[in-house]
């Protein structure tokens, strides 16, 4: 009974603070145990929450900038140079891990293939080669994954 009283008061502490609306309902077994679930049936109670007000309406007018802070004196400067240095190194460093992202990319795919085209004995259940090619898979995806933001990194490049 303590841990039934804990559990809802835990939980309409829980709903209450978060600002998302759903139904929720508690549920109690016939042999007495309870549960909260956002799916209620027959054997189910629907709780309500007092909800908080709704936040103000937004303004017509567009937001204001905010005001830039001066740059303080003694703040450390980079000349122009040097920062074009830092930005060629930079694209160039990017542009190397995107073609060693690519050629990891064309490895993993091959290494899919070849194993795509073998069959075990012990794999007479078909799950058993979708779970052994999942891990080629999940690493095609990776190496994908890293080429897109590799590339979204060298786009932001000046």
């Amino acid at each position: 009974m303590t841990m039934t009283r804990l559990l809802l008061a835990a939980s309409t502490l829980f709903f209450a603070v978060t600002p998302a609306h759903a139904d929720i309902y508690k549920c109690v077994s016939s042999e007495g145990h309870v549960t909260y679930s956002n799916m209620g049936d027959k054997r189910c109670k629907r709780l309500s929450f007092d909800t908080p007000a709704a936040p103000p309406a937004a303004s017509s007018s567009p937001a204001k900038p905010a005001a830039r802070a001066p740059t303080p004196q003694n703040f450390p400067k980079v000349d122009e140079s040097a920062q074009r240095a830092r930005d060629s190194d930079r694209k160039r460093i990017l542009e190397g891990e995107l073609d060693a992202e690519q050629k990891n990319l064309d490895q993993a795919k091959k290494d899919l293939a070849d194993q795509e085209a073998v069959r075990y004995g012990n794999e007479r259940n078909y799950q058993k080669v979708i779970d052994r090619l999942q891990p080629f898979k999940d690493r095609i995806a990776l190496h994908e994954r890293n080429i897109e933001a590799i590339r979204a990194e060298l786009s932001r490049l000046r």
